[in-house]
């Protein structure tokens, strides 16, 4: 069956998310902005992508323009709503010669949904090395696209995956949206790029990684199991990202993202992650522990 995509641009609902407003000059102890929730969402539930993005914005409004997020670490407090709009309290912690450091809480309904403590530098010279890419990667242009996988099914979810997300998303190997055929490893990859153009701002485009790093981020412990994200009655849920921004990124240029999960247990899953350009630089990396349940007698490795 056929379904007509979506009618909105993915990529300006995007930029329209991370363009917070500063609430009119509102400020306490904190600077105060306002940003967009997504009422195009096929869940109710807010995307963790979207609040750590739009957080990482929030606190880079209150930065030198040369001043680059590098690391943030943040905590996911209770689901968001995702018709919602969000309200973002910056707090200045420190403001050094190189570093800054600052704290911010999202907030839906006057009770923080997340709590981020981000850095930011001026770029500096020092050191040099880096783990290498992974070897015999095949190109982008030779995996189908999620809109090619799923475009077809007539279900809100399968709908916004295909249409409705701004980036462009290719497993290499066989995806777990309905399955897991093959071995059951813990480890994953895809390329991924905007589906657009992006503006030049570095933060920008790194908050926009951040953004994508949720996607696909908890799928090598559920690949591990032979659980596929159509699994009748699974709940996931992120519990706490953390990301670290190595290199200029450019997050309009296809990345490779490579991520493995080394544990799970008591409903938990750790999975690590890195994104490397086409040329091999490594230029994030990331990790994250979620939720994982699964009813009972669902079966699994």
């Amino acid at each position: 069956m056929n379904v007509t995509p979506s009618a909105t641009d993915p990529m300006e609902t995007l930029l329209r998310m991370l363009d917070l407003s500063d609430a009119g000059g509102a400020q306490t102890d904190e600077d105060v902005f306002v940003g967009l929730g997504d009422a195009s969402a096929p869940r109710p539930r807010l995307f963790g992508g979207q609040v750590l993005a739009q957080s990482i914005m929030a606190a880079a409004r209150t930065v030198g323009e040369d001043q680059l997020v590098h690391s943030m670490h943040g905590y996911f407090l209770r689901p968001g709503d995702a018709a919602s709009p969000l309200t973002f309290g910056v707090q200045r912690l420190r403001d050094g010669r190189s570093f800054a450091a600052r704290r911010t809480h999202a907030y839906q309904g006057g009770v923080p949904i997340l709590s981020l403590i981000a850095s930011f530098q001026r770029p500096d010279s020092g050191l040099e090395h880096q783990e290498a890419m992974p070897s015999g990667i095949v190109a982008p242009e030779t995996l189908p696209t999620s809109a090619e996988l799923l475009g077809g099914i007539d279900h809100p979810v399968a709908r916004a995956w295909a249409y409705e997300r701004p980036f462009d998303i290719r497993h290499i190997g066989h995806n777990i949206y309905f399955d897991v055929k093959g071995e059951h490893v813990a480890h994953t990859a895809v390329w991924l790029k905007t589906l657009g153009p992006m503006p030049a701002d570095q933060n920008l485009h790194r908050a926009a990684l951040a953004y994508a790093s949720d996607y696909v981020l908890l799928e090598p412990s559920l690949r591990r199991h032979g659980i596929n994200w159509a699994t009748p009655g699974i709940s996931v849920a992120s519990l706490d990202h953390a990301m670290w921004w190595h290199r200029p990124v450019q997050v309009d240029d296809w990345l490779l993202y490579v991520a493995e999960s080394p544990s799970a247990s008591e409903a938990r899953g750790l999975n690590l992650g890195r994104f490397y350009t086409r040329d091999g630089v490594l230029v994030a990396s990331v990790a994250q522990e979620g939720m994982i349940r699964i009813p009972e007698g669902t079966p699994h490795d």
